[in-house]
């Protein structure tokens, strides 16, 4: 089964990613679990995003499209990155999540594709 496994960080992991002073410990964390996860051959997909000041972020309302600069909410914590994993259950997709760098993963189980 496959499960997207989202990463939750708040502005100081994302500013982090770029300041030299704690880049390295910021990847240090990231490097060890990404080689684990590799290692065991349950990726099927990851990315790391930019920003959520990056985003941009379309609403329908009344029918009509609405074009906005920024993320859909304003919360202290944005989806930093994802995995998609390949592993039998839900409770090893928590295992895998438990394991990350973070302190916000949420897991859910992803819908087969229709062939």
């Amino acid at each position: 089964m496959h499960y997207t496994l989202l990463f939750y960080e708040n502005p100081e992991d994302f500013s982090a990613r770029t300041d030299p002073s704690r880049q390295q410990a910021y990847l240090a964390g990231w490097t060890h679990y990404v080689k684990a996860l590799r290692e065991a051959g349950i990726v099927v997909s990851s990315s790391g995003l930019y920003p959520p000041e990056t985003a941009t972020t379309l609403r329908r309302r009344d029918g009509e499209l609405l074009v906005q600069d920024g993320p859909v909410t304003e919360t202290k914590e944005q989806i930093g990155g994802l995995f998609i994993i390949d592993v039998p259950d839900l409770d090893k997709a928590l295992e895998w999540a438990a394991r990350s760098p973070v302190n916000a993963v949420e897991v859910r189980q992803n819908i087969p594709q229709i062939k």
